[in-house]
């Protein structure tokens, strides 16, 4: 039982004793438990050939699961005793769902396939005791479909692989200047049009290097609700981005009347095929807000803010749909994903001002809203959509330039340029999702050899990430409440394909999930020795989850990309 990763609260094991599970086994569950109960069949019962029939509550050989409301919400009490079989309480579906996610591991990588090895194999769980509970509420991984598209079934694979580590926020984003990747009914350009850029640069924006062919894609309405619900019976939310105003360039290039014409030809703009922060952004004018009032029209219907499907026998779905951040107080009545599932991020980042300076239109905005300036003209433009997305139950997060000009309110803030952002947004009495860039940015090199593929940024090693603190000790109790909880960010600009992001995000995803869920001491305090001893039994469950992580010795010759330049930094990496 001491394998298990992120590491859980207590564990009181009994030495050299098992419950074995075999095809006798049965699987009870009670009203609640049906999204687990259906989970364990297709997912272990398939791995392992068993077929988990069910049987009765009082059943010696079974696996049983039950609610318990003593247990905090994504609580687990995980029970393996012998002769009295597994049994599972959680203090809410998401937790019955996580303990779940526990058994899988103390089964063994064998667990982790998709058909059995071995048929007629003996299984057994360790007897003892786990008592867990996580640390944050928000355990994100924030994965960029818009530099390099994802297919679909790639999305539902990292889904998969996020319920493993008992992450429960996927931060989806669909939209940059190199790419809109969501149908939107109303203006099929953006897809039709923004969705497909001519080229793209091979490596850092420095690189001389082009695939000159053309890259796009997108997921359809059809497909965001699968995602949605396939994400939902894992209990995980799906907070979807749509940028404004800046990072826009792909929807301009479909619909040129939402840049600032008066300044550039816009008309002639394409779907961006280089990197950085391009200077064409959207014209703060009506046509721009309307348009963009369509876009998340949609885009709520697409996600919705409701419960967990999660039927038992007789069991029926609920919904929780609310907002404001005093509504986060109630975190012991709603779940994560009821909570968590209202967010619509907005980007809000790197928004250059230059066109808006030189705009004869943007600058009549300014003086007609009586505003200091271009500042706070994009201040206006995200508190637009933060009245607009609250009147609609939603809340509005961004990145942490919604600050700059004053921050819109009941806006929560995503803190990415180090632990600044957050510290001023915590302190004003608004909700923060720590991401510091230095931090967990998996986009960024893992380690400082030559053979490293396209090195981008400082060296994060898998101890750095392991060693990542979310709550600065800047902050008092009260403003410490207001850090929701913390993010792994994925930038997608040099991961061409599946194999690049998995290489990039294992198994730091899975240091980071520690960090997410466990009660860990101080940073300098952390046995990364005892990690890396869980590591070895969890490299095994990686392998047959067909994870192409980068192993502990260093890429193997497939995962090197030799001759394309990257942006490696020297030395150690800002602390804040």
């Amino acid at each position: 039982m001491t394998d298990v990763i992120p590491a859980p609260r207590a564990v009181a094991g009994l030495p050299d004793r098992a419950v074995p599970l075999d095809r006798g086994t049965t699987l009870w569950a009670a009203e609640g438990t049906g999204g687990t109960e259906r989970w364990l069949r297709g997912t272990l019962g398939a791995a392992l050939g068993l077929p988990l029939a069910p049987g009765a509550e009082d059943d010696p050989d079974s696996v049983r699961l039950r609610l318990d409301d003593s247990l905090e919400p994504e609580g687990y009490r995980l029970a393996a005793v012998p002769g009295r079989g597994v049994e599972i309480r959680g203090g809410s579906p998401a937790g019955v769902f996580w303990g779940a996610q526990t058994l899988r591991q103390l089964l063994g990588p064998d667990a982790f396939r998709r058909a059995p090895l071995r048929p007629d194999a003996a299984h057994a769980v360790p007897a003892g005791v786990i008592e867990d509970a996580p640390r944050f509420r928000w355990r994100g991984l924030m994965l960029d479909v818009a530099r390099h598209f994802m297919p679909k079934d790639g999305v539902l694979r990292y889904l998969d692989l996020m319920a493993a580590h008992k992450l429960n926020v996927l931060h989806f984003h669909l939209t940059d200047d190199q790419g809109w990747r969501v149908e939107i009914k109303r203006y099929p350009r953006l897809t039709e049009v923004g969705s497909w850029r001519a080229r793209t640069r091979f490596g850092h924006r420095a690189s001389p290097l082009w695939e000159d062919k053309p890259h796009g894609g997108h997921y359809t309405q059809d497909d965001i609700r699968e995602i949605v619900a396939y994400a939902a019976e894992r209990h995980i939310a799906v907070v979807p981005e749509i940028d404004v105003p800046g990072h826009s360039q792909a929807a301009i290039a479909a619909y040129p009347e939402l840049g600032n014409t008066d300044v550039v030809d816009t008309a002639a703009l394409t779907v961006w095929d280089d990197w950085g922060v391009s200077p064409n952004v959207l014209a703060p004018t009506d046509t721009t807000l309307r348009f963009y009032e369509g876009v998340f029209e949609e885009l709520l219907d697409l996600f919705p803010v409701d419960a967990v499907a999660n039927t038992g026998s007789g069991g029926s779905a609920g919904s929780a749909g609310f907002s404001g951040s005093a509504a986060f107080s109630a975190f012991s009545a709603f779940s994560a994903f009821s909570a968590f599932s209202a967010f619509v991020h907005i980007g809000g980042d790197e928004c250059p001002k230059e066109q808006w300076r030189a705009s004869p239109a943007a600058q009549a905005r300014i003086a007609e809203l009586g505003l200091a300036g271009e500042d706070e003209l994009q201040a206006w433009f995200v508190g637009h959509f933060d009245a607009w997305l609250a009147a609609r139950g939603r809340r509005l997060i961004g990145w942490d330039e919604i600050l700059e000009g004053g921050l819109a309110a009941g806006a929560a803030v995503s803190s990415w340029r180090g632990y600044a952002g957050g510290i001023a947004a915590a302190r004003a009495g608004h909700d923060v999702v720590m991401c510091p860039e230095q931090q967990v940015y998996l986009d960024h090199r893992q380690a400082p050899g030559e053979d490293e593929p396209v090195p981008i940024g400082f060296v994060r090693t898998l101890e750095d990430v392991y060693r990542f603190e979310p709550v600065p000790p800047e902050l008092d109790a009260a403003q410490a409440r207001r850090v929701l909880g913390t993010q792994a960010n994925v930038w997608t600009e040099v991961m061409e394909d599946q194999a690049r992001v998995d290489y990039q995000v294992f198994p730091r995803l899975a240091a980071f999930a520690e960090v997410a869920w466990s009660a860990l001491p101080a940073p300098a305090e952390r046995d990364f020795a005892g990690f890396e001893r869980r590591m070895t039994a969890h490299y095994g469950r990686l392998d047959a989850l067909g994870v192409r992580y980068r192993p502990p010795a260093g890429p193997r010759p497939w995962q090197r990309r030799p001759g394309v330049l990257g942006r490696p930094l020297e030395g150690p990496p800002p602390s804040r």
